[in-house]
């Protein structure tokens, strides 16, 4: 299932807006609270289909019965450039267990690309629902290296993938890799370039978050 975050003028629209602005993006601090507003907004529309248990609340004047997640979700990205879109769905769901996956595209000197990953640590996911923040869903061979990986660790109930900018490719590609998943994006571009990146997209969100990186 895949929904669109930016339909219906959203204000996911105007984040997204700000996120592509080259006016707008030398603001890093500006750019990495657009990405949390983008992963607060998914957490909110994954909560609905979480699972929830009756639980009996003390007030100081009574009790009162009321609803609370069963099962709390583990939530995962893709390091660095995930780290505020997990963030933004930390914040909501703030109970969760964490995990984290180190991947990168390994350029050869003809500038092909193979999907390199160096590091994961995550907890048990048997029996739990999964999210993935991955800010920006190209063409999907990173994300899926990443899932299967997380999917060592157990078999979740749920599984959620949250971008701020998927392309087409990229969604079909994940979407015939896990057909049960449950993909939450801020906008969906049609292309990607020669060298594997969304267009009209963004740029770098890793970069525009934390600064240039060395390239080895």
């Amino acid at each position: 299932m895949l929904t669109i975050l930016s339909q219906n003028f959203s204000l996911v629209t105007e984040w997204i807006n700000e996120l592509r602005n080259v006016d707008v993006q030398h603001d890093r601090m500006r750019f990495r609270r657009n990405m949390e507003r983008i992963g607060e907004i998914a957490a909110f529309e994954i909560s609905r289909g979480l699972e929830y248990r009756e639980v009996e609340i003390q007030t100081p004047l009574d009790t009162i019965k009321s609803r609370e997640i069963a099962v709390q979700p583990v939530i995962t990205t893709i390091l660095r450039a995930g780290v505020p879109l997990f963030e933004g769905i930390l914040n909501y769901l703030d109970r969760a267990d964490c995990g984290f996956v180190a991947a990168y595209r390994k350029h050869d000197a003809n500038d092909y690309f193979s999907i390199k990953q160096d590091y994961l640590t995550c907890p048990s996911i048997e029996g739990r629902p999964l999210i993935v923040a991955d800010p920006m869903l190209a063409t999907g061979a990173s994300l899926i290296e990443a899932i299967k990986d997380l999917l060592t660790n157990g078999n979740p109930t749920q599984l959620h993938i949250v971008a701020a900018i998927a392309s087409k490719q990229g969604v079909e590609t994940v979407q015939n890799a896990y057909p049960d998943a449950h993909i939450w994006v801020g906008a969906i571009d049609e292309d990607l370039t020669s060298k594997g990146y969304i267009t009209p997209g963004l740029g770098d969100a890793g970069d525009l978050s934390y600064g240039e990186k060395l390239q080895r």
